[in-house]
């Protein structure tokens, strides 16, 4: 067993016990509890840019609910200045797992990196809030900036959208959605390991069934939750892959090589590409699933950021007048 693998065994282990073994309460906990701060940790998942600072809001949902959202603005831009794009965040965890918090270290690094204001959502989960509550929550979130830049301070015509692992299909739902209602605003989609067939037909499945962080019995039980008994699982709002790609965004695609969703990365790439979609994919090596959150555990950490960064920041650039 090499160093990385060794180590991400032991961080998974450490962050929370296999989603299959937990229990509501254990879910409750799982969810409240976020990653330690100290020098370790923050040696390995990198830790929260002070120069970016944090505030709170909320977007309506479409049924009355408010959604937390999670607002970050790097501090040496003035608050009178509206002329910086968006970025809006998508957490994973598989829609059961995962809060805002535990992505500080990205979304500061995201803000501070492009410039941005970064708006993080925090959606709805399941298994009390099935599909396709969360991707409905993640569509009203984004039309709400989209609309709200005067209280965001910024310029919502230059708008992305992201996310990791589960985050990554729901952007990617969002993309899809957005198009379907006639917003031209969004301007990118970057997808990091997206879940995109929850068929699960992707032969990354089988050959990476028991790699660490994520198992194929980890997706079973994750499936389970999100998605009712019934429910037809090429449904766009639930696997993307399925969906019309024609008009989308372009997208950056970055997946991991030892990930059981590796495919599901790599085939909405290639469906995006025959579909006219300029699309970047990036499947990096010897890392398995979840390595965006330990970014200095792994040799390619800082690649990915700054691939990550730098295509944000170049699809968001204003365009020429005329």
């Amino acid at each position: 067993m090499s160093p990385l693998t060794t180590f991400v065994s032991a961080f998974a282990d450490a962050m929370r016990r296999p989603v299959e073994s937990l229990d509501m309460d254990g879910i409750h906990s799982s969810r409240a509890s976020v990653r330690p701060t100290h020098r370790i940790y923050a040696a390995v998942t990198g830790s929260a840019d002070p120069a970016v600072g944090i505030t709170y809001g909320t977007a309506p949902a479409r049924d009355d609910h408010e959604i937390p959202l999670r607002i970050y603005r790097p501090r040496a831009l003035p608050d009178a200045r509206a002329d910086i794009p968006v970025v809006v965040w998508f957490h994973g965890g598989g829609w059961v797992l995962g809060n805002v918090v535990d992505y500080d270290p990205l979304c500061t690094f995201i803000a501070a990196e492009v410039g941005c204001v970064v708006v993080s959502v925090d959606y709805r989960m399941a298994p009390e809030h099935r599909a396709p509550t969360a991707a409905q929550d993640c569509v009203d979130a984004t039309t709400w900036v989209a609309v709200n830049g005067d209280v965001l301070r910024a310029d919502t015509s230059r708008m992305a959208v992201a996310g990791d692992s589960a985050g990554g299909n729901l952007a990617a739902v969002v993309a899809q959605v957005l198009r379907d209602h006639g917003e031209t605003r969004l301007r990118h989609q970057a997808l990091i390991y997206p879940a995109t067939d929850l068929t699960m037909a992707s032969p990354s499945i089988v050959e990476h069934a028991n790699a660490p962080i994520l198992t194929k019995a980890n997706m079973d039980a994750f499936r389970d939750h999100y998605v009712r008994p019934g429910h037809d699982l090429r449904d766009p709002l639930v696997s993307p892959l399925f969906g019309r790609l024609e008009g989308l965004p372009p997208a950056l695609v970055q997946t991991a090589d030892r990930d059981p969703i590796r495919d599901d990365g790599l085939r909405y790439a290639e469906a995006l590409r025959a579909a006219g979609v300029p699309v970047r994919v990036t499947n990096y090596l010897r890392v398995p699933h979840g390595f965006c959150s330990f970014p200095h555990a792994t040799p390619v950490g800082r690649q990915h950021r700054l691939e990550l960064v730098t295509e944000l920041a170049t699809a968001l650039a204003p365009r020429p007048a005329g």
